[in-house]
């Protein structure tokens, strides 16, 4: 439990490290083009970056708080372990095909490659909902086979541990369909560039948790 927890936490203080240097590198007095007019662009983006490090902060002990539960309650007499699906091993391959696929897109919307951006958008999303889909196959085969939410705690552990993992998946693919539609809508790089970034850094830090939750599923 204890290196499960480690690996968690340094996974959150390198997503908060990145962050905070976000904001500290953000100047809120800078001023826009016009003497009379002040940009609220960098104040935005510190607002942005602070409320995702909050955000990940809150996740991190959610998932902490889960894997303590979890190994408590292997302990005890009742507990026998899942035979998890094989298919979990090509979610996350998939899962980290992504991520990889969103770092692409974040370096295109750093340099302001909107033709790329679509498509890096487009792929890096239909990844995430492939992962999806394949967590929820694996669940139909997890009920088929006669692991059933309530026949067994372990069971009910791998359900609640993949289904709030996919939440946060889920939530992030809203904030992809707000870039995406303004993307495909005409909308520049320069315009979703912060959006895009703060994803990135978000799947980054989901596929870490998923490994990090996978790794103890498989262990256990």
């Amino acid at each position: 439990m204890y290196i499960t927890l480690i690996f968690l936490g340094i996974i959150m203080a390198t997503v908060i490290t990145w962050l905070l240097r976000q904001t500290f590198n953000t100047q809120p007095w800078v001023s826009a083009p016009t003497d009379d007019e002040v940009s609220g662009t960098s104040m935005n983006t510190n607002n942005k970056a602070v409320a995702l490090t909050t955000f990940l902060a809150v996740a991190t002990s959610v998932f902490a708080l889960f894997i303590s539960a979890y190994t408590i309650r292997m302990d005890e007499p009742d507990w026998r372990p899942v035979a998890e699906p094989m298919l979990l091993w090509a979610n996350t391959a998939i899962l980290i095909l992504a991520s990889v696929a969103y770092h692409l897109t974040r370096n295109a919307a750093v340099s302001g490659e909107t033709s790329k951006l679509k498509l890096g958008l487009a792929i890096s999303g239909g990844l995430t909902i492939l992962f999806l889909l394949g967590q929820l196959v694996a669940w139909q085969q997890m009920s088929a086979a006669g692991y059933h939410l309530d026949s067994n705690i372990a069971n009910a552990f791998f359900y609640m541990l993949t289904a709030v993992h996919g939440l946060h998946m889920f939530g992030g693919l809203w904030v992809w369909a707000r870039s995406t539609m303004k993307v495909w809508t005409g909308a520049d790089a320069d315009s979703v560039r912060l959006s895009i970034e703060l994803c990135t850094v978000y799947w980054h830090f989901l596929l870490l948790v998923w490994i990090v939750l996978f790794g103890m599923l498989l262990s256990t």
